[in-house]
Protein backbone atom coordinates (compact mmCIF):
# COMPACT_ATOMS: atom_id res chain seq x y z
CA UNK A 1 0.00 0.00 0.00
CA UNK A 2 2.91 2.16 0.73
CA UNK A 3 4.45 1.68 -2.23
CA UNK A 4 1.47 2.17 -4.42
CA UNK A 5 0.92 5.78 -2.66
CA UNK A 6 4.55 6.73 -3.71
CA UNK A 7 3.92 5.65 -7.34
CA UNK A 8 1.13 7.77 -7.73
CA UNK A 9 2.81 10.84 -5.78
CA UNK A 10 2.29 14.11 -7.92
CA UNK A 11 6.01 14.87 -9.62
CA UNK A 12 7.27 18.13 -10.25
CA UNK A 13 10.04 18.96 -13.10
CA UNK A 14 11.78 22.29 -13.64
CA UNK A 15 12.77 23.36 -17.17
CA UNK A 16 15.00 23.76 -18.10
CA UNK A 17 17.19 22.90 -15.12
CA UNK A 18 16.94 23.82 -12.03
CA UNK A 19 19.89 26.61 -12.04
CA UNK A 20 18.38 29.59 -14.10
CA UNK A 21 19.39 32.34 -15.11
CA UNK A 22 17.57 35.99 -14.77
CA UNK A 23 15.57 36.71 -17.52
CA UNK A 24 15.33 32.96 -18.51
CA UNK A 25 11.70 31.61 -19.17
CA UNK A 26 10.88 28.35 -16.65
CA UNK A 27 7.92 25.95 -17.32
CA UNK A 28 6.82 23.83 -14.13
CA UNK A 29 5.35 20.83 -14.84
CA UNK A 30 3.26 19.18 -12.35
CA UNK A 31 2.15 15.81 -13.33
CA UNK A 32 -0.32 14.18 -11.02
CA UNK A 33 0.23 10.31 -12.31
CA UNK A 34 -3.58 9.74 -11.98
CA UNK A 35 -6.96 10.49 -14.16
CA UNK A 36 -6.67 13.22 -16.72
CA UNK A 37 -4.44 16.64 -15.95
CA UNK A 38 -8.07 18.07 -16.50
CA UNK A 39 -9.26 16.78 -13.72
CA UNK A 40 -6.87 18.82 -11.44
CA UNK A 41 -6.49 22.65 -10.02
CA UNK A 42 -2.67 22.65 -10.28
CA UNK A 43 -0.72 25.23 -7.58
CA UNK A 44 2.97 26.33 -7.39
CA UNK A 45 4.31 26.71 -4.31
CA UNK A 46 7.74 28.56 -3.52
CA UNK A 47 8.92 28.56 -0.13
CA UNK A 48 5.52 28.00 1.44
CA UNK A 49 4.12 30.44 -0.60
CA UNK A 50 1.64 29.94 -3.59
CA UNK A 51 2.95 32.02 -7.05
CA UNK A 52 1.61 30.20 -9.76
CA UNK A 53 -2.03 28.80 -9.83
CA UNK A 54 -4.28 27.20 -12.89
CA UNK A 55 -7.61 25.29 -13.36
CA UNK A 56 -6.66 22.82 -16.09
CA UNK A 57 -2.95 23.27 -17.11
CA UNK A 58 -0.31 20.91 -15.61
CA UNK A 59 2.61 23.15 -17.06
CA UNK A 60 2.79 26.86 -15.75
CA UNK A 61 5.81 29.15 -16.92
CA UNK A 62 7.23 32.32 -15.39
CA UNK A 63 9.74 34.60 -16.34
CA UNK A 64 12.76 34.69 -13.97
CA UNK A 65 13.48 38.11 -12.62
CA UNK A 66 16.16 38.57 -10.09
CA UNK A 67 18.05 35.78 -8.01
CA UNK A 68 15.37 36.43 -5.06
CA UNK A 69 13.66 33.42 -6.84
CA UNK A 70 15.91 30.87 -5.86
CA UNK A 71 14.31 28.56 -3.39
CA UNK A 72 12.71 25.25 -2.72
CA UNK A 73 9.82 24.70 -5.30
CA UNK A 74 6.69 22.31 -4.75
CA UNK A 75 3.49 21.85 -6.51
CA UNK A 76 0.11 20.55 -4.79
CA UNK A 77 -3.30 20.08 -6.54
CA UNK A 78 -6.47 19.57 -5.84
CA UNK A 79 -9.08 17.01 -7.19
CA UNK A 80 -12.52 18.33 -6.54
CA UNK A 81 -14.50 16.24 -8.39
CA UNK A 82 -12.83 13.01 -5.93
CA UNK A 83 -12.42 15.17 -3.14
CA UNK A 84 -8.29 14.69 -2.89
CA UNK A 85 -5.04 17.08 -2.55
CA UNK A 86 -1.92 15.41 -3.46
CA UNK A 87 1.36 16.93 -3.08
CA UNK A 88 4.87 17.07 -5.22
CA UNK A 89 8.93 16.15 -4.12
CA UNK A 90 10.88 19.62 -3.48
CA UNK A 91 13.04 20.91 -6.11
CA UNK A 92 15.55 23.43 -5.20
CA UNK A 93 16.01 26.20 -8.13
CA UNK A 94 19.31 28.10 -8.15
CA UNK A 95 18.72 31.56 -9.65
CA UNK A 96 22.52 33.22 -11.13
CA UNK A 97 22.85 36.23 -13.19
CA UNK A 98 23.03 36.18 -17.02
CA UNK A 99 25.77 33.58 -18.17
CA UNK A 100 28.59 33.83 -20.62
CA UNK A 101 30.13 30.77 -22.86
CA UNK A 102 33.49 29.92 -22.62
CA UNK A 103 35.22 28.85 -25.27
CA UNK A 104 37.99 26.39 -25.00
CA UNK A 105 40.82 25.67 -27.98
CA UNK A 106 42.65 22.29 -28.06
CA UNK A 107 45.07 24.35 -29.55
CA UNK A 108 44.81 27.91 -31.58
CA UNK A 109 47.68 26.50 -33.99
CA UNK A 110 46.51 24.36 -36.85
CA UNK A 111 49.09 22.65 -39.30
CA UNK A 112 48.59 22.66 -42.67
CA UNK A 113 45.86 19.39 -43.66
CA UNK A 114 44.92 19.45 -40.11
CA UNK A 115 42.24 20.30 -37.60
CA UNK A 116 41.78 21.53 -33.91
CA UNK A 117 38.74 20.89 -31.53
CA UNK A 118 36.70 23.79 -30.14
CA UNK A 119 34.98 23.12 -26.97
CA UNK A 120 31.55 25.68 -26.00
CA UNK A 121 30.37 25.78 -22.41
CA UNK A 122 28.41 27.52 -19.97
CA UNK A 123 28.83 27.18 -16.52
CA UNK A 124 27.27 25.02 -13.78
CA UNK A 125 24.27 24.36 -16.01
CA UNK A 126 22.55 22.06 -18.46
CA UNK A 127 20.18 21.54 -21.64
CA UNK A 128 22.37 23.99 -24.06
CA UNK A 129 23.04 23.98 -27.60
CA UNK A 130 25.56 25.91 -29.18
CA UNK A 131 26.12 28.07 -31.96
CA UNK A 132 29.72 29.06 -33.46
CA UNK A 133 30.68 32.07 -35.63
CA UNK A 134 34.31 32.80 -37.59
CA UNK A 135 35.50 35.52 -38.95
CA UNK A 136 38.53 36.83 -40.98
CA UNK A 137 40.08 40.22 -41.90
CA UNK A 138 37.88 39.88 -45.41
CA UNK A 139 34.34 38.25 -44.20
CA UNK A 140 31.75 38.92 -41.51
CA UNK A 141 30.50 36.83 -38.61
CA UNK A 142 29.65 33.03 -40.14
CA UNK A 143 26.85 31.13 -37.84
CA UNK A 144 27.22 27.41 -37.89
CA UNK A 145 24.88 25.71 -35.88
CA UNK A 146 23.54 22.22 -35.42
CA UNK A 147 20.63 20.86 -34.11
CA UNK A 148 22.69 18.53 -31.62
CA UNK A 149 24.24 19.86 -28.64
CA UNK A 150 27.62 20.52 -30.30
CA UNK A 151 29.44 21.62 -27.50
CA UNK A 152 32.53 20.22 -29.58
CA UNK A 153 33.67 21.10 -33.08
CA UNK A 154 36.63 20.56 -35.20
CA UNK A 155 37.54 23.47 -37.37
CA UNK A 156 40.63 23.41 -40.35
CA UNK A 157 40.50 26.64 -41.03
CA UNK A 158 42.30 29.67 -39.14
CA UNK A 159 40.30 32.61 -38.07
CA UNK A 160 38.64 34.12 -35.12
CA UNK A 161 36.29 31.96 -33.77
CA UNK A 162 33.30 32.87 -30.89
CA UNK A 163 30.51 30.55 -29.73
CA UNK A 164 27.39 30.77 -27.64
CA UNK A 165 24.71 29.14 -25.51
CA UNK A 166 21.16 29.20 -25.98
CA UNK A 167 18.57 26.76 -24.38
CA UNK A 168 14.28 26.49 -23.84
CA UNK A 169 11.41 27.69 -25.36
CA UNK A 170 11.52 30.60 -26.43
CA UNK A 171 15.02 30.39 -26.85
CA UNK A 172 17.31 32.40 -24.00
CA UNK A 173 20.87 32.92 -25.00
CA UNK A 174 24.36 33.02 -22.61
CA UNK A 175 26.82 35.92 -23.72
CA UNK A 176 29.09 35.40 -26.27
CA UNK A 177 32.60 34.05 -25.25
CA UNK A 178 35.76 35.84 -25.62
CA UNK A 179 37.24 35.50 -29.04
CA UNK A 180 39.75 32.76 -30.01
CA UNK A 181 42.39 33.26 -32.94
CA UNK A 182 43.23 30.54 -34.98
CA UNK A 183 46.21 30.49 -37.12
CA UNK A 184 47.45 28.13 -39.26
CA UNK A 185 51.19 27.27 -39.51
CA UNK A 186 53.60 26.14 -42.65
CA UNK A 187 55.88 23.88 -40.20
CA UNK A 188 54.45 20.81 -41.92
CA UNK A 189 54.57 21.86 -45.66
CA UNK A 190 58.30 23.79 -44.61
CA UNK A 191 59.36 20.63 -44.43
CA UNK A 192 57.80 18.64 -47.35
CA UNK A 193 59.54 21.26 -49.11
CA UNK A 194 62.95 21.11 -48.51
CA UNK A 195 62.32 17.16 -48.84
CA UNK A 196 61.23 17.95 -52.35
CA UNK A 197 63.57 20.24 -52.85
CA UNK A 198 66.53 17.41 -51.74
CA UNK A 199 64.75 14.84 -54.08
CA UNK A 200 63.78 16.41 -57.38
CA UNK A 201 64.91 18.97 -59.79
CA UNK A 202 65.16 22.43 -58.89
CA UNK A 203 62.23 23.86 -61.34
CA UNK A 204 60.05 20.51 -60.57
CA UNK A 205 60.23 21.83 -56.73
CA UNK A 206 59.19 25.34 -57.38
CA UNK A 207 56.13 24.34 -58.90
CA UNK A 208 55.47 21.91 -55.96
CA UNK A 209 56.15 24.39 -53.88
CA UNK A 210 54.30 27.36 -55.63
CA UNK A 211 51.05 25.08 -55.85
CA UNK A 212 51.10 24.83 -51.82
CA UNK A 213 51.77 28.08 -50.92
CA UNK A 214 51.30 30.83 -53.82
CA UNK A 215 53.29 32.88 -52.18
CA UNK A 216 54.97 31.86 -49.03
CA UNK A 217 56.70 29.03 -50.99
CA UNK A 218 57.38 30.84 -53.94
CA UNK A 219 59.68 32.48 -51.16
CA UNK A 220 60.63 29.72 -49.56
CA UNK A 221 61.68 27.33 -52.41
CA UNK A 222 63.77 30.71 -54.42
CA UNK A 223 65.34 31.21 -51.39
CA UNK A 224 66.33 27.68 -50.53
CA UNK A 225 67.25 26.63 -54.37
CA UNK A 226 69.73 29.89 -54.68
CA UNK A 227 71.34 28.12 -51.67
CA UNK A 228 71.05 24.69 -52.91
CA UNK A 229 72.58 26.10 -56.39
CA UNK A 230 75.11 27.81 -54.73
CA UNK A 231 76.56 24.67 -52.65
CA UNK A 232 76.23 22.59 -56.03
CA UNK A 233 78.32 25.12 -58.00
CA UNK A 234 80.98 25.19 -54.29
CA UNK A 235 81.06 21.52 -54.99
CA UNK A 236 81.50 21.03 -58.66
CA UNK A 237 84.42 23.71 -58.71
CA UNK A 238 86.27 21.87 -55.47
CA UNK A 239 85.45 18.79 -57.97
CA UNK A 240 87.03 20.70 -60.14
CA UNK A 241 89.66 21.46 -58.97
CA UNK A 242 90.68 17.80 -57.69
CA UNK A 243 90.22 16.30 -60.99
CA UNK A 244 92.68 18.95 -62.72
CA UNK A 245 96.24 17.23 -61.53
CA UNK A 246 95.03 13.71 -62.69
CA UNK A 247 92.98 15.18 -66.17
CA UNK A 248 96.77 17.12 -66.69
CA UNK A 249 98.53 13.13 -66.41
CA UNK A 250 96.30 11.83 -69.09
Amino acid sequence: MLCLCWILDAFLTVHPSSTLFIRETVSFKCDMKEGKHTDWEYKIIKDGREILNSNTNKDLSIKIASTAQSGKYTCSADNKRYQKTKNSNTVSVTVKGKPRATLTPGSTIIHVGGSVTLNCSVRSSAGWKYEWFRRDQNTEDQMRTDDQQNRVIRVSQGGIYHCRGRRGNPFYYADKSDDVTIKITCEFSHLVCLNLLSHFLSNLNFILCFLLNPLFYYILCSSTNQTINHTINQDEARDSQHASPHQGQR
